[in-house]
């Protein structure tokens, strides 16, 4: 006998993809401050295990779990949940930060001027190409 399709599964199958990116990107941001599972999970007062579920999309996480991690992450809890989050440019930035921090401190002015003069040159560039 065929089971009926209630339109359960497809919500079921949403929810379980939400949850292996929210677990993703709490993965990235707790491992991107060089924590480990145990001293989060000893921060939120739960098991590693449970944790490990979380970030790997097997566990729901509760609302006060996810503000406390945003907190502890210095994110706002948006910062995990917005499906609108582009993450190619938040990695692209995190890792320009993290190379720009072992620069020297003339490199990284030298860099700010850069950047400035490719916000300049992209704000004034409305011309086409003769």
């Amino acid at each position: 006998m065929a089971k009926k399709d209630d339109g359960n599964s497809s919500i079921m199958k949403d929810d379980a993809q939400y949850r292996q990116q929210l677990g993703a990107r709490l993965r990235e941001a707790r491992e991107y401050l060089g924590l480990l599972q145990e001293e989060v999970a000893k921060y939120l007062r739960i098991p590693r295990s449970a944790l490990s579920h979380i970030e790997s999309g097997q566990r729901r996480i509760d609302a006060l779990e996810l503000k406390r991690l945003a907190a502890l992450y210095k994110q706002p809890v948006s910062h995990f949940t917005d499906d609108e989050l582009e993450v190619g440019m938040a990695d692209d930035i995190a890792h320009l930060a993290r190379s720009a921090a072992a620069l020297s401190e003339n490199d990284r002015q030298e860099l700010a001027r850069f950047a400035d003069y490719l916000r300049a040159r992209a704000k004034g560039d409305t011309s086409s190409d003769d």
